[in-house]
């Protein structure tokens, strides 16, 4: 109980600064953006998300970089269990373009942080709003790597939930190969159903090796979805 109730106090704490960090580096950003210098922004964006970790004191351990190949286009799919997940994912992959679900955009400044990651929010399913969102997923892979929590939201056990098949649909209609990446220990980091941080919590990123789109497309939905989940499950700590 009484490590609950410290971890709790320096949680609070540590929000505080994160979201006064987070609000300095978006001010820094507005004029680059405004003038369109994206490596400026992708450096920026960079360093907010390897100095966030520093700032609650933990380190990322990242396993696989080799794997991402330069000027190489792909659909990143990894697991999803905490908020800290895409900070974990732009710090040693920072030119992405999100997909995720709609209410992180009412997150009071982390708004922001999407905004400037080309984020392209899961609105209510209808049929107008799925074309649109599966057209701005195919112009946006053009020129950006696509990251995607296929679960659609946190895990409430740790456990990788079931994914859902919207990966597959951009996979069949862009030339574009799956990045699968594996997030350990963000569970016990800051999961969804639970307030505070936990400070003991070790963080493991792992990248994969590329999935060629020729190797999955020929495949029906679920057996693309059962390939892709069984290569980030192999990596899972339990």
């Amino acid at each position: 109980m009484w490590k609950i109730r410290i971890y709790s106090v320096l949680t609070v704490t540590a929000f505080g600064i994160l979201y006064f960090f987070t609000t300095v580096i978006i001010i820094i950003l507005m004029p680059f953006l405004f003038f369109k210098m994206k490596k400026t922004v992708t450096f920026l964006m960079q360093f907010w998300a390897k100095t966030v970790f520093s700032l609650i004191g933990k380190k990322l351990h990242i396993e696989g970089v080799e794997n991402i190949k330069k000027d190489e286009k792909y659909i990143l799919i990894a697991n999803h269990s905490s908020l800290f997940d895409i900070v974990a994912i732009i710090s040693f992959f920072p030119g992405l373009s999100w997909f995720g679900h709609e209410r992180l955009t009412r997150i009071p400044v982390f708004r922001k942080v999407l905004e400037l990651t080309d984020y392209i929010p899961l609105k209510k399913t209808s049929i107008k709003n799925t074309k649109e969102m599966i057209n701005q997923l195919i112009e946006k892979s053009k020129g950006h790597t696509i990251a995607i929590f296929p679960e659609g939201t946190r895990t409430l056990n740790g456990k990788v939930n079931d994914f859902y098949r919207g990966f597959v649909i951009l996979l069949r209609r862009a030339e574009i190969d799956v990045l699968p990446v594996t997030l350990n220990g963000f569970y016990g980091l800051k999961p969804k159903n639970r307030f505070y941080i936990g400070f003991n919590s070790k963080l493991y990123v792992i990248i994969h090796k590329p999935i060629p789109r020729e190797e999955l497309i020929s495949r029906n939905d679920s057996e693309i979805i059962d390939t892709v989940k069984s290569r980030i499950e192999s990596s899972v700590l339990h």
